[in-house]
């Protein structure tokens, strides 16, 4: 399975930008037009990279906030830490290579802050990163989120039910 995953984000560094085109023209104008492909997926999201300027530092961080092993590979002169995970769950991967540069701007990925956010968000300062948004009620149905720059300087989202 990690080979698989490695093998999509090689795919997915070494291809260039991706297009779709509508040849018809016209757009989706109910929500009964979703494309067959999309209609079986259990995630919408399959895969998250999050980009390093220091690959052992952000594994070092990841590692100790989160209680996570990551895998550690080098595709082609990119290297990945690969974020262990059910089989079906989205995978994360930390990324180091050309084109790959840390942003607190941008598309915003919240983890899985397990039970309780806190317990990880505990963790962030002493290891490197700064709480930007501590742990905050959503409301009693959607649990809390937080969020933290990482040891690299991207914006990273916790959630958690409790």
């Amino acid at each position: 399975m990690k080979q698989l995953i490695a093998t999509l984000l090689v795919a997915a560094i070494t291809s260039s930008a991706c297009s779709h085109q509508d040849k018809s023209g016209s757009q989706a104008s109910d929500s009964q037009s979703i494309p067959e492909t999309t209609k079986n997926m259990k995630n919408l999201v399959s895969i998250v990279e999050i980009p390093t300027d220091s690959f052992p530092r952000a594994v070092e961080f990841y590692q100790s906030i989160l209680d996570v092993n990551i895998e550690q590979l080098d595709m082609q002169g990119t290297k990945m830490g690969l974020f262990s995970g059910e089989n079906g769950s989205v995978n994360v991967a930390l990324i180091h290579g050309p084109g790959y540069k840390p942003s607190d701007f941008g598309t915003l990925i919240y983890l899985n802050g397990g039970e309780d956010l806190q317990l990880v968000l505990d963790k962030v300062q002493v290891n490197g990163g700064k709480v930007v948004t501590q742990k905050t009620e959503i409301d009693p149905e959607n649990g809390f989120f937080a969020v933290f720059i990482d040891s690299e300087g991207n914006k990273v989202g916790l959630h958690s039910f409790r």
